[in-house]
């Protein structure tokens, strides 16, 4: 299996095979499917898909190989349930996978996610928002997406065409005491990770340089981003750095780790945010188990195919959680949609919301969206 492949499982479904003989099953999706990277753990015998661990391992050890509970310091009733195959219970909801789930423990274990604190001045200066008032941006600067959408004039030839939805810009909570609440959940969550903020892409030296990032070398074409979704993206950055928020909150489940839940009514094709972090080449990251890296460009030439690795710089959608949709209880969970645009001849990728999201509902999006579906069609 090439690099290419190894690190895009995130993004691919895995191809069916025939369940081994010996029946052994994965912990983690229930399926004893893709024997060939089903591994079994060297101290409780349990299997794992390589693609259903978080972080994704892009292959099967060499060496022995011990899973989450295993490297875990054990306490007297875990090391029991070990010992005794009686003591095992399957996972409730076995579809839901979160990408964070063994950084969440050790976190916890450590004791080490300690809440930001909800001072004005503190959350400003961690987020970098401009010193101002912040008035609401979105009601504002109207003009910027109306501008086209003038009546024509009486008369005027009204030719039927197919219309285009539109991508819509967040709606912050109008509360700026909520909006606080909302950004200091992030900054408790990048705090204890140890990774700092940022809302774009970056490009450290010794990564892969901004030239590298050309939405023409894409394998197949990329979808450019509409005008008028262009307009609605930046608007949605201008909102940020004025410290208008999207209505999203980050929380601490101590099965899923740090997961990431609308604070809102959120409608569907609402722009939920940008997936940043800093850029580097797949070919360099063939060994890295480093968590959440998403796919940014799948060149036609693997070489020059690139990730974002957001473990240092990064935003709420590192939060959010993926979801391995094999079963129809996991695609009913899934509200939003991963998409990768051209945005002025470069790659970006979006995460849209694909259906209304109701205030309090847990954010997951699929990372099993087949790669030749990027881009795709029916995204938008």
């Amino acid at each position: 299996m090439g690099a290419a492949g190894q690190l895009r499982r995130r993004t691919r479904a895995p191809r069916a095979e025939p369940a081994g003989d010996d029946d052994v099953r994965c912990e983690a999706c229930g399926s004893g499917d893709a024997a060939a990277e089903l591994m079994l753990c060297d101290g409780c015998d349990r299997g794992f898909h390589i693609f259903c661990l978080r972080p994704i391992l892009p292959r099967v050890p060499a060496g022995d190989w011990f899973c989450a509970s295993c490297r875990s310091p054990p306490s007297s009733k875990s090391a029991a349930a070990v010992a005794s195959p009686v003591a095992k219970k399957p996972k409730r909801e076995y579809f839901l996978f979160c990408s964070h789930r063994d950084c969440g423990i050790r976190l916890a274990n450590r004791g080490v996610h300690a809440e930001f604190p909800l001072v004005q001045t503190k959350i400003v200066d961690f987020f970098k928002i401009q010193r101002s008032p912040l008035p609401s941006l979105a009601a504002s600067e109207p003009s910027e997406l109306t501008r086209k959408r003038r009546r024509k004039p009486a008369g005027a030839l009204v030719v039927a065409k197919k219309k285009r939805r539109r991508l819509l810009p967040f709606n912050p909570c109008e509360d700026p005491a909520q909006r606080l609440r909302q950004m200091a959940s992030l900054a408790t969550a990048l705090t204890a990770t140890g990774a700092v903020f940022s809302n774009s892409l970056t490009y450290p030296p010794g990564m892969a340089p901004r030239s590298a990032n050309r939405a023409a070398l894409e394998a197949g074409g990329m979808q450019v981003l509409p005008r008028e979704d262009v307009e609605t993206l930046g608007l949605c950055q201008r909102m940020l750095e004025r410290g208008e928020w999207p209505p999203l909150l980050v929380v601490y489940d101590p099965v899923e780790g740090f997961t990431v839940e609308a604070d809102r009514f959120i409608r569907d094709l609402t722009i939920i945010t940008e997936y940043v972090g800093d850029v580097d080449y797949l070919r360099n990251r063939e060994h890295d188990d480093g968590d959440s890296m998403m796919t940014l460009l799948s060149a036609a030439a693997p070489s020059r195919s690139l990730v974002i690795c957001p473990d240092r710089r990064s935003n709420i959608a590192r939060f959010i959680n993926g979801i391995n949709n094999h079963t129809p209880e996991g695609r009913k969970k899934q509200n939003l949609k991963c998409v990768r645009f051209d945005v002025g001849g470069e790659c970006r990728v979006l995460l849209v919301a694909n259906r209304d999201i109701s205030k309090g509902e847990r954010l997951y999006y699929d990372y099993n969206g087949s790669e030749h579906e990027y881009p795709t069609h029916h995204f938008v």
